[in-house]
């Protein structure tokens, strides 16, 4: 199949199985790619630990903050509900910086991200990023605002009603009446402005290769494995990921280092169509997307 009906077919297969696909997979060592609206621009949701930590490690290694010192975080004082960490603790705790690295980024907890927000706010990371020549990946606000959707309004029982209208409610411009997902308010970044994040943490670039080990490192330990990881793990690849939820969004970006040498970094952003909240085959659909086109990519 040539690339044009391979794409054409992707496209189709997504809107088959109620996605809106924003799609990127890059070769790192050729620079060669294939993408799905790779330049929309859509919210971050988790996404935007990744930048994060590039942020909290860069002020680290130049001796502005301190892995080892441990901040006291209290229940209700940094209070963003979650499932995961600390965001689930019911006493005070004394964390390192380091250690709320990584439950930030592996295990997705918000409370851990927030307690690295109030170190380094929002506008101080945005301009990490830029001064590292990341200049596409939008950072506005921390984890709590994620936690403040129409659904956390409703039972569970009701939970498709927030769906209905994180998919209802969206503009031609990508404004929304949901604040979480409205991208002149929200953070945000592109499958492409993503998958160049993550070619500058595994190829030389402006980040310091000290920061970019560590980052990778969490990347590779991240815990939530349910989407892209069933087609890019296996015993002959390394597979280094982070996902990204907020009601009808699906995201995850990673990179995939095979034992022949071959590295593609993979962005994978979705909106569904679907109001449900448990969606197992729009995350496989996803992850098959964006297999089909890493194979396309390997066969050029």
């Amino acid at each position: 199949m040539n690339t044009e009906s391979l794409l054409r077919a992707a496209r189709e297969s997504l809107r088959e199985g109620g996605l809106r696909g924003c799609l990127l997979v890059r070769d790192l060592h050729t620079g060669e790619e294939l993408g799905i609206d790779p330049d929309t621009q859509l919210p971050s949701a988790s996404l935007v630990k990744v930048p994060l930590a590039v942020a909290t490690v860069e002020r680290i290694r130049r001796g502005e903050l301190d892995g080892a010192m441990a901040l006291e975080v209290r229940p209700g004082r940094i209070s963003t509900p979650g499932p995961t960490g600390l965001s689930r603790f019911r006493h005070p705790a004394r964390v390192a910086v380091d250690d709320l690295l990584y439950l930030s980024t592996c295990v997705s907890d918000g409370t851990a991200a927030d307690a690295l927000f109030e170190l380094t706010p929002p506008a101080r990371v945005a301009a990490i990023l830029r001064e590292l020549g990341l200049r596409d990946i939008t950072v506005r606000h921390g984890m709590r605002e994620l936690s403040e959707t129409p659904e956390e309004r409703f039972d569970a029982t009701q939970a498709h009603l927030a769906h209905a209208l994180a998919i209802d409610a969206g503009t031609s411009g990508r404004g929304h009446r949901v604040p979480q997902l409205d991208t002149t308010r929200a953070n945000t970044g592109s499958a492409r402005a993503y998958v160049d994040l993550l070619q500058a943490l595994w190829r030389p670039s402006a980040i310091h290769p000290e920061v970019a080990a560590r980052t990778r490192d969490l990347m590779a330990h991240n815990l939530f494995r349910q989407r892209l990881a069933p087609d890019f793990s296996s015993d002959a690849t390394t597979w280094s990921s982070k996902t990204g939820t907020l009601l009808n969004l699906r995201h995850e970006i990673g990179v995939v280092e095979h034992a022949d040498g071959q590295v593609f970094a993979v962005a994978a952003l979705t909106e569904s169509l679907v109001p449900a909240s448990s969606q197992p085959g729009a995350e496989a659909l996803m992850s098959q997307v964006a297999r089909t086109l890493r194979d396309h990519l390997r066969q050029l």
